[in-house]
């Protein structure tokens, strides 16, 4: 795999755009209401991707400096919100954005915190952030409960390349509270979903930078046993995917 987190999504730019889940509505109204998110708030999201918070935020009304330093997800993310006046796609990285001092009253990291040199993009965060800005962290975090979801894991653990290694759910609490440096943080969740056949699974597999992509030893039986286990469990021809989003907020001091 590609050892530069900066380019494991090259090759699944549309996987990505048309299988990723996307963010609930309610990421924005619990922040309206508890960290006075409005329309005039300018957002830093920070590793981007092809824009799937972004577009969230962008609804809601607010000004979006999409910070990837992905070239072809930069791309895709321009393809998706070209048409959207306030939205800014910006060439940089957690570590070292390109944006001005205190410029952002949010900073949003959707599904990329993981990826992050944490010390180091704290240090940025301070510099870009309005003082009493916020900090919101965001994971679609998929459930393994019985039936396909329990396989589908299985099906990772056994056959992806490093699934292990780059899984988001090793980042814990107390990773979490190193990067806020104190512990008043707060955390919220709100369910999400997705409803697939079997282009869409194999899709949605696909877009993940720890699936085998053609070519590899691995692809053929990674797809043949996704296949058996979508034939096992689907109904009227489809499979759900069920998450958490998971939310942690906080303030650098």
């Amino acid at each position: 795999m590609e050892p530069d987190p900066t380019k494991r999504f090259s090759s699944r730019v549309e996987d990505y755009i048309r299988y990723r889940p996307s963010y609930p509505p309610a990421v924005t109204s619990w922040l309206a209401a508890e960290c006075s998110l409005d329309a005039n708030s300018r957002i830093a999201d920070i590793g981007s991707g092809t824009g799937i918070l972004s577009r969230l935020f962008l609804d809601f009304g607010c000004d979006v400096f999409a910070v990837e330093p992905n070239a072809d997800m930069r791309a895709g993310a321009e393809r998706q919100l070209a048409a959207e006046p306030r939205f800014h796609n910006v060439d940089g990285r957690a570590e070292a954005t390109t944006l001005p001092d205190a410029s952002v009253d949010f900073i949003t990291a959707g599904q990329s915190f993981h990826w992050f040199d944490a010390p180091a993009a704290r240090v940025e965060f301070r510099r870009i952030l309005q003082p009493q800005g916020w900090v919101v962290l965001i994971w679609n975090e998929r459930l393994v409960t019985p039936g396909f979801l329990t396989e589908y894991e299985d099906l990772l653990q056994c056959l992806s390349t490093d699934y292990g290694r780059v899984d988001h759910r090793r980042i814990d609490s107390g990773e979490i509270t190193r990067f806020f440096e104190h512990e008043s943080w707060r955390t919220v969740s709100f369910p999400n979903r997705q409803d697939f056949n079997w282009d869409g699974i194999r899709g949605r597999l696909l877009s993940s930078s720890y699936a085998p992509l053609p070519g590899s030893p691995q692809y053929a039986p990674m797809m043949e046993e996704l296949e058996a286990i979508f034939a096992k469990y689907q109904q009227d021809g489809q499979v759900k995917l069920i998450y958490e989003t998971k939310m942690y907020v906080g303030q650098l001091t």
